[in-house]
Formats: C-alpha cells, sequence, structure tokens
C-alpha cells in the first residue's frame, strides 16, 4: 500500500525553478531516502508533504489524504522534524516533550513505548533546557517529540546535519527500529554514505530526481570501469585527466581521483602517456562505484 503519492509537483520561488515536475511514490513501512546537497529542493518537497507550504502545480497525498485540501488529517497523522532544531530552547526536555505530547492530546506515557529506546539517552539530562544540549542530543530530543502522537509517517529533514560521527550512527540505528513500528520514513541527507540505510533512494539535484532505485540498483547502473588515480601535483593531474579522450569523467575523492574510462579505451596508454609528461609515484587502483560515484556520473 502507498504511503507518499506525489505526482508532477512544481514550485518556484521568484520565477525560479525550485522543484521539477517531481512524481515518486512512497510504500507503506519503507525506509525512503532523498539524497542530494544543498540547495537541491529538499526541504521544499518536505514541507509540501507537511501541508507547511503549498505547490504550484502538481498533486500530493500522504496516507491517502490531500496535502492541499485534507491538511488537517495529515497534520494529525504525521510527525515532521525539520532540519533546524525548532524546539523550545527555555523548556527542559520533559517539559518539550509533554508539551508535544498535550498538543496532539496524548501523554509521554500513551506512546512511550514508542520513543523508550531513544529516550533512555535523554533521561539523566530531562531537566536541563533544550538549548543547552548537544547536537546529538537535540536532534534525539526532537526526534521523540515528533513520535509521541505514533505518526503513521515521520518527516525527517536532513537529521543528522552537523552532529557528530558517533551521533549520526546512533540516529540511525533509531530510525532502523522504527521501521518495525509499521512507520514510514521519508529521510533527505546531504550524507551519500547514508543512503545505503534506505531501502530505496533518489538522487536530487536542482530541484529534480536523477534516478530512483535501491543503493545496489544504482550502483549495479554505474556501467564504466571505475579506478582511483593518485600521483604528484593532484590538481594539474585532474585538469590533464579531464581533458583526456580516454576518460569519460574524473574528479577529486578525497586524497584520490575517481576516474571512469569510456569503452574501449586503453588505460595503460594514459598511464605511460602520463608519466612521460612528468607525473611521479602514479598509482592506479580499480575500484567499486559507490552512491556518491554514481550520483557525480548523472550529474555529469
Amino acid at each position: 500500500m502507498t504511503a507518499i503519492s506525489v505526482r508532477n509537483i512544481k514550485k518556484s520561488y521568484g520565477g525560479t525553478p525550485v522543484l521539477k515536475d517531481l512524481s515518486f511514490d512512497v510504500k507503506r513501512g519503507e525506509l525512503f531516502g532523498i539524497i542530494g546537497p544543498d540547495g537541491a529542493g529538499k526541504t521544499t518537497l518536505f514541507r509540501i508533504l507537511a501541508t507547511l507550504l503549498t505547490a504550484d502545480g502538481g498533486a500530493a497525498y500522504v496516507d491517502g489524504f490531500n496535502v492541499l485540501t485534507d491538511y488537517k488529517a495529515i497534520r494529525q497523522r504525521v510527525g515532521y522534524m525539520p532540519g533546524r532544531f525548532s524546539l523550545y530552547h527555555d523548556l527542559s526536555v520533559e517539559e518539550n516533550l509533554s508539551f508535544f505530547a498535550s498538543v496532539f492530546g496524548v501523554t509521554i506515557e500513551d506512546n512511550y513505548v514508542l520513543i523508550r529506546d531513544i529516550y533512555r539517552h535523554l533521561e539523566p539530562f530531562k531537566k536541563r533546557r533544550a538549548g543547552k544540549l548537544s547536537g546529538g542530543m537535540k536532534q534525539k530530543l526532537a526526534l521523540c517529540c515528533a513520535l509521541i502522537h505514533k505518526p503513521s509517517v515521520l518527516f525527517l529533514d536532513e537529521p543528522t546535519t552537523g552532529v557528530d560521527p558517533v551521533s549520526r550512527k546512533e540516529f540511525w540505528q533509531m530510525l532502523c527500529r522504527l521501521r518495525e513500528q509499521d512507520i514510514t520514513l521519508l529521510v533527505s541527507t546531504p550524507y551519500m554514505d547514508e543512503a545505503t540505510l534506505c531501502e530505496r533512494i533518489a538522487l536530487m539535484c536542482d530541484g529534480a530526481f536523477l534516478t530512483i532505485d535501491t543503493p545496489a540498483g544504482i550502483v549495479e547502473k554505474f556501467g564504466e570501469p571505475l579506478y582511483a588515480v593518485t600521483a604528484t601535483d593532484m590538481s594539474r593531474l585532474l585538469s590533464d585527466l579531464r581533458r583526456a579522450p580516454e576518460v569519460k569523467s574524473c574528479y577529486a575523492f578525497g586524497d584520490v581521483h575517481h576516474l571512469a574510462i569510456r569503452p574501449g579505451a586503453n588505460l595503460s596508454l594514459l598511464e605511460s602517456r602520463l608519466k612521460k609528461e612528468g607525473y611521479a609515484d602514479m598509482a592506479v587502483r580499480a575500484i567499486k562505484p559507490t552512491v556518491e560515484d554514481c550520483f557525480m556520473a548523472l550529474n555529469s
């Protein structure tokens, strides 16, 4: 059964398109990720689905309800965690959670089983003001507040941005456990490594989806052999590789360059030519593509 259905959604600001004719479906109970850089349009899409913003065209449904005409019903059924911490800084952890429970006419005890694994990290600090929490603890509190009314669909807009790696890992472990509660999770993130934790992902750039598939399915479609290349003068090497006729794409990836070769091209000849041009300590090794490699290829 479909939990989220989007058809030809469009949105512009000042004549500049932000969302370009987006269409996709999310199954009930699915963990679906939208992966893309800042400015891709992820937050605008989430605000439309959470009934906080009106699209310029198209239609969207959450739990079978139209986001335009049934917004009151949707707001009772969804949880929304924006990228920026938006709880009350001057209220304690306990007071924030009690307030959001009361807004939906429930108590903390009613749905405590849903947040128990998350709240145990917060309980030692329940009297502390929310504004004094660490970044990771703020995200855990925001997630508890978004869950306290037992939503059927949970929107998480870049939930781990700005938190440390350990907190990121813990947060995603919590999200995976929430799937067991039959909650549909729509998550956006700029971190490509988090894509592999989703059941399906949409790669997004400039208001459009580049592709939608499982993380493994996207990687399988990469197509070309991929290599990691290192040598002296990496900056000049990148420019020379991009000009080489054998090269389909090349981009910096940490302290190496990722190189995709055109079909039928001779990598050994390319390597020999570069060595003759003065590159020392050159090393080339075959590697497996990642979701980030696929994103770069699709966006080139």
